[in-house]
């Protein structure tokens, strides 16, 4: 993964962000909404794009675009690298593969330690018996 040829393919557009800012934020457009087209990224295989399909389908629409919004500083340009930062954490967790868990077997001397342990506690319980006098 080329994350610099990742970062050419995405597509930033700025719009007029709600919240603080006072009589500035109807006039500054800071906040930042990026795209980014999966089927036509060129920068990823096609295993990984199958991957982040799967991964990530939740958050893809239905034509496999993924849309971040960003206004959280009145700054655009800390709009942009804000955003940018979280879509890279979002394609790194799509992308990972978690081990497959191999089952183990329990080790025979265990198995020996435990059935001596329960005829152990076994004897104590039948020593404890009043003995049977016919």
């Amino acid at each position: 993964m080329d994350i610099e040829k990742i970062i050419s393919e995405l597509s930033f557009k700025a719009v007029r962000s709600s919240g603080a800012g006072g009589q500035n934020v109807n006039k500054v457009s800071s906040k930042v909404v990026l795209t980014f087209d999966l089927n036509a990224s060129q920068s990823l295989s096609e295993e990984q794009k199958a991957l982040l399909q799967m991964n990530l389908a939740a958050r893809l629409t239905s034509e496999n675009v993924l849309i971040l919004n960003c206004d959280e500083d009145r700054s655009q340009l800390k709009n942009k690298e804000i955003v940018v930062k979280r879509f890279l954490e979002i394609i790194k967790k799509g992308l990972f593969v978690p081990k497959i868990r191999k089952a183990t077997k329990i080790p025979k001397a265990v198995i020996r330690k435990r059935i001596k342990n329960k005829k152990n506690v076994s004897e104590i319980k039948q020593s404890r018996k009043k003995p049977n006098i016919d």
